[in-house]
């Protein structure tokens, strides 16, 4: 079920006015798409299902803060999926098997709406920076910062050799330090 941005804003503006049956139209939207990008930056189904689980109570709870002037609806769902991933990413207490009843865990503070919100102007601002980068080392830096992966899976993945993807991701970090400076 597809919908579009407005859509997905009026849902969240219905979920801040109570509406659970708004929230079921977000998750059916999205909830797919939305474990897939979990699950690319936790490398695990089962971990990236709880993350999308525990966005979508953040979702709820939060949802009164959703502002449409301040970015989309759909940055704003998946700044708070991304947040929660990392968290559960530098969890390091956590194992694959736990004594904890389920659903005893919590979302972080961490993963707060308002703190995503003030971000997301630096957000646009990277996106500008990095724009300026040529194609390919842009590629590189959404591999290695967006999709997870190393160095190495990397360079396996474009057949380069690994000093020339470390170096190319070196540069065009010091390239997009000195835009946003």
């Amino acid at each position: 079920m597809t919908q579009t941005a407005g859509e997905i804003e009026a849902a969240l503006l219905a979920c801040a006015a109570g509406d659970k049956s708004a929230l079921r139209r977000i998750y059916d939207a999205e909830s797919a798409r939305m474990i897939g990008v979990a699950q690319r930056m936790l490398k695990r189904r089962a971990l990236a299902e709880e993350a999308v689980q525990d966005a979508f109570v953040l979702i709820w709870r939060h949802a009164a803060r959703f502002d449409p002037q301040r970015g989309a609806g759909l940055t704003w769902i998946y700044a708070i999926l991304r947040n929660r991933s990392l968290s559960i990413l530098r969890d390091e207490k956590r194992t694959e098997t736990s004594d904890a009843p389920i659903g005893e865990e919590t979302a972080s503070e961490e993963d707060d709406p308002e703190t995503v919100m003030s971000k997301l102007s630096d957000a646009k601002a990277l996106h500008a920076c990095m724009e300026t980068l040529p194609p390919q080392r842009r590629g590189l830096v959404l591999l290695a910062f967006v999709q997870g992966l190393t160095h190495g899976e990397i360079a396996g993945k474009l057949a380069l050799p690994i000093g020339t993807v470390k170096s190319w991701i070196r540069r065009s970090l010091i390239s997009l330090k000195e835009c946003l400076g």
